[in-house]
């Protein structure tokens, strides 16, 4: 089957099935082999500016363009796709589904276009069963979401009984702030910590600083989306320059943290477990085993910007 995965998290699905996609997004870098597969899409937006930069490239290009990103015709032709794996989540983070589905009638492709929409767990789940069985691999797609379900349990588990749930709080962007959402604060109360800005499955949206100085996280996990640890560290004054960073509880106790968010927090696929696992460690480090340093790290110790 001739498979073309528009966004990260499904690659990663196809990829833990055992199957191989023939073309990808621009932004399919994991596992590692996806990066060389062709590109089907571009975006307007440069994915190395500034987080302020950055949303205002993104208002501009909805505004004159109706969005992100731009389907490649040809490349989406010589890839001849039986199953194009496309999203409805959010049209900022990978081509929408409606794109995909002007782009297969334009073009006259026989392929099925199987759209994901996940905002929890379970949903995550449901979308490896459903890609298994869209592909013929029904048998290794419950096998892995077995596997997964173990993990989630685990965490769980161990969470329960713990004598305080820290007031805790993520952020998937730093200019405006934004309180993440979806699946994050079902992930933060499976780890044990307290998610008050967000209820579970909302989309992630702005908030007033002047919310998080009312909430005062005891923990704070900033992970921009499609930063990793070093763009979140280009970008961190977005934060600290702000009025009373340092009176944040998080701040104070050394509590506060980043994390990669475009390999973990905002990619909900497999590896989305992987994101639970080290949110606890954070929220709970007595209970769980510390991330790796290329995963999440105290603010305190990223690098800072080199000098102009």
């Amino acid at each position: 089957m001739r498979i073309v995965s528009l966004l990260p998290s499904a690659t990663e699905i196809v990829y833990a099935l055992g199957l191989e996609p023939v073309a990808v997004s621009h932004e399919c870098d994991y596992p590692p082999e996806a990066a060389s597969k062709p590109a089907v899409d571009r975006s307007r937006v440069d994915p190395t500016a500034g987080s302020a930069e950055i949303d205002d490239q993104v208002r501009r290009a909805e505004r004159d363009h109706g969005g992100v990103y731009e389907i490649d015709l040809d490349a989406l032709r010589e890839a001849d796709p039986d199953l194009i794996v496309s999203q409805g989540v959010c049209d900022v983070c990978a081509v929408d589904s409606v794109l995909v589905e002007e782009a297969v009638a334009e073009l006259d492709l026989d392929a099925e276009v199987l759209t994901t929409d996940p905002h929890g767990l379970d949903d995550v789940l449901a979308d490896v069963e459903r890609v298994g069985a869209a592909t013929g691999r029904e048998e290794r797609a419950a096998e892995l979401v077995a596997d997964l379900r173990a993990r989630i349990d685990a965490v769980a588990s161990a969470a329960i009984g713990v004598d305080d749930a820290p007031r805790t709080l993520v952020l998937d962007w730093t200019d405006p702030s934004m309180v993440a959402g979806h699946w994050i604060p079902e992930l933060v109360s499976l780890a044990g910590g307290e998610y008050g800005l967000a209820d579970p499955g909302a989309a992630s949206r702005p908030i007033e600083w002047e919310a998080v100085r009312g909430f005062d996280p005891e923990v704070l996990v900033v992970a921009p989306c499609g930063f990793r640890l070093e763009q979140t560290a280009e970008n961190l004054s977005d934060l600290t320059g702000r009025d009373g960073w340092g009176d944040l509880t998080a701040v104070r106790e050394g509590r506060a943290f980043a994390m990669d968010g475009h390999h973990y927090v905002n990619r909900p696929g497999p590896r989305l477990v992987d994101a639970l696992e080290h949110l606890a460690a954070l929220v709970h480090p007595e209970r769980f085993d510390a991330p790796p340093p290329d995963v999440a790290r105290s603010l305190e110790s990223l690098e800072p910007p080199a000098e102009p």
